[in-house]
């Protein structure tokens, strides 16, 4: 455990990059939760905190180029789908069979994915913000000019990140995973960006409606990139899925306690049907 942190950080290797975790907690009742584009696990520690209190193992992964993990500067490494392999590649690093498997947007995207594409490894989904076709059009509005700034606007890109690493962290981890974000190299950020926008972002519609296992769908209104019709419209593709609408897109990472304990009630289910 890390000094006055609750939490232990370790690394592994997949595909000749370094991948870095951190776990809350012990025992077989292992969940990986991810975070959003550009973020990394600073957004959901307390998340973690709170889950792990309730009897779970959270582990909170920094997928490829995102916070320490490595950061390769080609697109061909940021694919969402292949955001999955990263996943069963730490499970066979904790050497768990299946975990829960959830995240914020992006996290929720590519564990989508996961239980496409190995579902006997996927004991259920908790699903934060997904993206899907409802967001298109927002989603290019908002991404397609960060990365044309990436590209053509690098030399104020790169003065602009070096001077936000050098700002102080925080005692609050969303803040600092925000920091981490603006920091990114102009030529990361603009792997990332591409390599995340020429891909597939989700699984096709009939490829969801395959996934069986229970999913806990969080989402709100008032989000463009984030739209509540695509939670609602996910809920009802997925056979075996529970849609819980949040207050506001804040509401999991400033007032936590209503979701978080629905959080560990679904997980209490999950674990005990398995358990049956």
């Amino acid at each position: 455990m890390r000094r006055g942190e609750p939490y232990r950080t370790e690394s592994f290797v997949h595909q000749g990059h370094e991948l870095v975790y951190d776990t809350y907690g012990e025992g077989e009742r292992v969940v990986v939760y991810m975070h959003g584009l550009l973020l990394d696990a600073e957004l959901n520690r307390g998340i973690a905190r709170a889950l792990a209190e309730r009897g779970n193992r959270v582990v909170l992964l920094d997928l490829l180029g995102h916070g320490r993990s490595d950061k390769p500067t080609h697109a061909s490494a940021y694919r969402i789908d292949t955001y999955a392999k990263q996943v069963f590649a730490l499970l066979d690093e904790l050497r768990v069979r299946e975990a829960v498997l959830g995240g914020l947007s992006l996290g929720a995207n590519v564990s989508l994915f996961a239980a496409a594409q190995h579902p006997e490894r996927v004991r259920a989904l908790m699903l934060e913000m997904p993206v899907l076709e409802w967001a298109v059009p927002a989603t290019a509005m908002a991404f397609v000019p960060v990365l044309l700034a990436a590209h053509y606007g690098r030399p104020v890109l790169r003065v602009t990140s070096h001077l936000i690493r050098h700002v102080p962290r925080t005692p609050f981890g969303p803040l600092n995973s925000a920091l981490h974000a603006a920091s990114l190299s102009p030529e990361v950020l603009a792997a990332i960006m591409h390599g995340v926008l020429v891909g597939p972002v989700a699984p096709t519609r009939e490829e969801r409606s395959r996934i069986e296992v229970p999913v806990l769908i969080l989402a709100h209104g008032n989000d463009l990139l984030h739209p509540f019709n695509d939670a609602r419209a996910l809920a009802r593709q997925l056979p075996n899925a529970e849609l819980v609408r949040a207050r506001s897109p804040f509401e999991l990472r400033f007032w936590p306690r209503r979701l978080t304990d629905h959080m560990a009630e679904f997980l209490c289910h999950v674990w005990e049907r398995g358990a049956e």
